[in-house]
């Protein structure tokens, strides 16, 4: 990878309950919840500098329940590298890592080249575990030969292992490297979901998008329609509230009707 900017994007499988949002919520907020929340789709972004690189980096975590087929086929198609989840605790989450593979394969033919963790969280369950480490990499070992692929096992509640995840993406990606402390956040971390997106846009940008603009079938908030006067679409309502009142100022005595 050469120097300069560089954006990459991470995108997580997994099936449902096994964390991916909890290991998102650790790494980027150092916060954790034991509340579980169904996943639509979810974007971070996150920029770092490396060295003489910028690298922005998009966190895209999918819905583990596979309800939406198309959403999951494009994030698929569209990503640079996956994070893969499955919990040690549940045997189940460890065939939907298969199955993740086997979508990887079949719908991108550069799949030897795309970077893959594949990480077993809950490791504070230890008491419950059903999937061993020493199982997946000889699974590994067997079936992935030919993938850049590693196996990381981790824990979002105790904060275990959690940035050796992205450690090692950047060692399967082949990230030029220096010391740690050339590792640096240029911005914080913010989160878009599909449903946020709309209320999340700042009022002079909703001001711009036209009526039947923006997601389908969906209706500008009140505060759009709070102003008494009709909005113009022209170049002149973009004009501040200093140069209207120049050109009110300006208008000559003469024009005024008694």
């Amino acid at each position: 990878m050469s120097d300069g900017e560089h954006r990459i994007r991470l995108v997580l499988l997994g099936g449902a309950g096994v964390g991916k949002s909890s290991i998102i919520s650790r790494f980027l907020y150092n916060k954790y919840s034991d509340k579980y929340k169904s996943t639509v789709e979810d974007l971070y972004n996150r920029d770092y500098e490396i060295g003489r690189i910028t690298l922005k980096v998009d966190i895209l975590d999918t819905a583990g329940d596979f309800q939406f087929p198309a959403m999951r086929r494009l994030s698929v198609a569209n990503a640079h590298a996956f994070l893969i989840v499955y919990s040690i605790s549940q045997s189940q989450s460890f065939d939907t890592v298969r199955q993740c593979i086997e979508e990887i394969k079949e719908q991108r033919t550069d799949f030897e080249e795309i970077p893959i963790v594949i990480a077993g969280n809950k490791m504070d369950l230890e008491v419950e575990r059903q999937v061993f480490k020493e199982d997946v990499t000889e699974w590994i070992y067997r079936e992935l030969q030919r993938f850049r692929c590693r196996v990381i096992e981790c824990s979002a509640k105790e904060n275990l292992h959690i940035k050796d995840i992205f450690r090692t993406f950047l060692q399967i990606g082949k990230v030029p490297q220096g010391d740690e402390s050339s590792l640096k956040r240029q911005s914080s971390a913010y989160t878009k979901s599909r449903n946020q997106l709309r209320s999340e846009t700042p009022p002079r940008e909703r001001d711009s998008i036209p009526e039947n603009g923006g997601a389908s079938g969906s209706t500008p908030p009140p505060s759009a329609f709070s102003r008494n006067k009709p909005r113009s679409r022209s170049l002149i309502r973009r004009s501040s509230k200093k140069a209207k009142q120049q050109v009110r100022d300006a208008q000559p005595d003469e024009c005024t009707l008694s």
